[in-house]
């Protein structure tokens, strides 16, 4: 007889993010496996967050306690409706050699989240698997969101439902602003470097067919005179972008000739961003200077 190993190749690497996208609304991406082997390979396909044994794996400490490396949970925030937040179709069938099967990837998040994730698996007969998968999402209220830095919070979501007050927000009428959360950016200078330290903040305006009205998202960090005084420059701080649009806003660091080693700066500024309402977001700008390794 003739041993054959049998052998797939994926179009995504380990992590499919399928981004944000407005709560209630539904995006699919399609993940390809073509068979390399030469027999015909039966598969199916399997969700964590439908795992036998997730409540049993759900009374173990999050990872977020137990790992500094690991902030998330490999299945995350989930739907208020019960409904899983991401599916796979189809979920069994076969592969012929030399042949490619695709897999379509639904993310449908009923509430806002920066949190969801699931882990897809592909297995080939119903034992081997071939490929692991990632899946994460997050999903907005509002056409726009702000992302960078070093995370503040927590990557666990309450399973209660609260309302916007409980969760930390205060309701204003639209035309106000909304203080959502701090940012916090880390510049690390080596020392004797030609190169200033460098970071960067992602403004985002979220593309989707709930939304009619065709305005930008604008958005100004404000730099005050404490921000170049200690040696900080902003680059694209202020903008609009179109919906579907990314732009960033570059912060760079060279320590003053008066820099205290002991006492590294520690100044904020305030990045507003106006869509259908206006969010505001304190900026904490931290530098310090590191030794060449």
């Amino acid at each position: 007889g003739l041993g054959v190993v049998p052998s797939t190749e994926c179009s995504v690497g380990e992590v499919l993010d399928m981004g944000y996208v407005m709560a209630r609304d539904t995006v699919t991406a399609t993940v390809q496996v073509r068979n390399t082997s030469s027999l015909a390979l039966p598969f199916s396909v399997q969700l964590e967050s439908l795992s036998p044994t997730r409540d049993r794996d759900r009374q173990k400490i999050p990872s977020f306690l137990t790992s500094p490396l690991q902030r998330t949970e490999i299945v995350g925030t989930q739907n208020y409706n019960g409904f899983s937040v991401f599916s796979v179709s189809p979920t069994e069938g076969k592969i012929e050699a030399g042949m490619r099967q695709d897999f379509v990837v639904t993310f449908s998040p009923d509430h806002e989240s920066l949190y969801y994730s699931d882990r897809l698996k592909v297995l080939l007969f119903g034992k081997h698997t071939a490929h692991e998968i990632q899946l994460k999402g997050a999903a907005r209220d509002h056409p726009m969101f702000v992302e960078g830095g070093v995370p503040l919070d927590v990557p666990v979501e309450s399973l209660a439902v609260t309302s916007p007050v409980e969760r930390g927000k205060t309701i204003f009428p639209e035309s106000e602003k909304i203080s959502i959360m701090s940012l916090l950016l880390l510049l690390e200078f080596v020392e004797g470097s030609a190169e200033p330290a460098r970071a960067e903040i992602t403004v985002g305006a979220i593309k989707s067919p709930q939304l009619v009205a065709k305005k930008a998202v604008e958005f100004s960090l404000d730099s005050g005179p404490e921000l170049q005084r200690a040696g900080f420059k902003l680059d694209g701080a202020r903008g609009a972008l179109e919906r579907g649009q990314l732009k960033r806003i570059g912060v760079s660091w060279v320590p003053p000739a008066d820099l205290q080693t002991s006492d590294p700066p520690l100044v904020s500024a305030l990045l507003t961003v106006k869509g259908d309402i206006t969010e505001s977001y304190q900026v904490l700008l931290m530098a310090r200077v590191v030794a060449a390794a």
